[in-house]
């Protein structure tokens, strides 16, 4: 009998798990591992569309509506169950509570010391935070900052780098220092008050330290290794940060995951979030579904939804269009360019009355003549 060929990733799976077998053992888990796969393939015209569905849909009819506070802190949400679920196949641009999963380079996580102040060096930190006072002197026109000097010192930063990034982000303001405090000052001669104001409240939140839009830390030991939870994501330039463990570090946000790392990791990352969402409701969903989805939303090399204007909205069949949302625009939108639907899928078959191009209705029989015997 001829070996069957399996998938190269299954291959290799079967042979690290049986290196300690022997052939006989390892030629009957062989045996058993070719009947279930064979077994789990799809049979031609099968209709993989509606099962997708009908697999992911029941069973997400059951899940709660629910997010919670993580680990006890009020600051950091994290949306789960339902709502999560739509918010990545709907493909929205942002998720509702973006969050990081921040892994270490083991010679930085030694102690829980060392994790805190790379867990303060990721955190953004804004003037406001580190300022004590933050004042405008009407007479003069300018504002002046009071420096918070433990801040400082908690986050080794000193006051001339303070100076700097200011100067480098108010390219129309004066940054100067004196003992310990700044004094800006607009360079235009006249100034009105209410840009001063204006002036202030920018000034507030100009990041000094850290990841931009990483608002909460929170360094947890996870086994042997230490995870710094961040409430926010900012995956680009974590990556860049000496610290951390670029390999390993995750972020829910989807649509960063593909500007960042391409579109196969924003694919991986679907199937992974989706995973965890099913999986914290209890509820059991062949990870071939969700697959299965995730290549719909990533085969054109960006990521769609599965909405009107998404997947849905550029279905070839314009009655296929029309039975979703707006048939009115679709309808008359292809009168106008006369669009032409050859009814090749199962949405317009089934509204014309006619069988589906699936199962029994996808073979033709075709019937052929008799021949022409006459030569004349």
């Amino acid at each position: 009998m001829n070996k069957m060929i399996l998938p190269n990733l299954v291959e290799r799976e079967f042979e690290d798990l049986t290196k300690k077998l022997t052939p006989k053992q390892k030629s009957e888990v062989r045996k058993r591992l070719e009947e279930t796969y064979e077994n789990t393939k799809i049979d031609p015209g099968e209709a993989i569309g509606i099962i997708t569905a009908e697999s992911i849909g029941e069973p997400s009819t059951q899940m709660t509506i629910s997010s919670f506070h993580f680990a006890g802190v009020a600051e950091m949400n994290i949306t789960s169950g339902l709502s999560r679920l739509i918010e990545i196949f709907d493909a929205r641009k942002k998720p509702s509570t973006p969050r990081m999963e921040v892994y270490l380079k083991s010679k930085y996580s030694k102690t829980n010391e060392d994790v805190k102040l790379i867990a303060m060096k990721i955190k953004e930190n804004k003037v406001s935070e580190i300022a004590e006072e933050i004042t405008i002197n009407v007479a003069k026109g300018n504002i002046e900052i009071t420096l918070d000097k433990k801040k400082l010192k908690d986050l080794d930063l000193k006051i001339s780098q303070v100076t700097e990034k200011l100067k480098e982000t108010l390219k129309t303001v004066d940054v100067k220092e004196d003992k310990n405090f700044l004094i800006l000052k607009p360079k235009e001669k006249e100034v009105k008050l209410t840009e001063v104001y204006r002036l202030k409240e920018k000034v507030k939140t100009i990041v000094i330290t850290g990841l931009k839009g990483v608002s909460h830390v929170l360094p947890i030991k996870e086994g042997e290794e230490y995870v710094i939870h961040c409430a926010g994501s900012n995956l680009k330039d974590a990556l860049l940060v000496e610290e951390i463990d670029g390999a390993k570090t995750i972020t829910n946000d989807i649509f960063e995951i593909a500007e960042v790392l391409g579109i196969e990791a924003a694919r991986a990352a679907i199937i992974s979030e989706a995973n965890k969402v099913i999986q914290s409701q209890s509820l059991s969903i062949d990870i071939r579904h969700i697959m299965f989805l995730a290549d719909i939303m990533t085969r054109t090399g960006v990521i769609k939804g599965i909405t009107r204007t998404g997947i849905t909205g550029e279905k070839e069949s314009v009655i296929a269009r029309a039975s979703f949302e707006t048939p009115i625009k679709h309808l008359i939108n292809a009168s106008l360019i006369g669009e032409r639907d050859e009814l090749r899928s199962v949405v317009e078959n089934v509204m014309l009355n006619q069988p589906v191009p699936l199962g029994t209705g996808l073979p033709k029989v075709i019937v052929r003549g008799a021949k022409n015997e006459s030569k004349g």
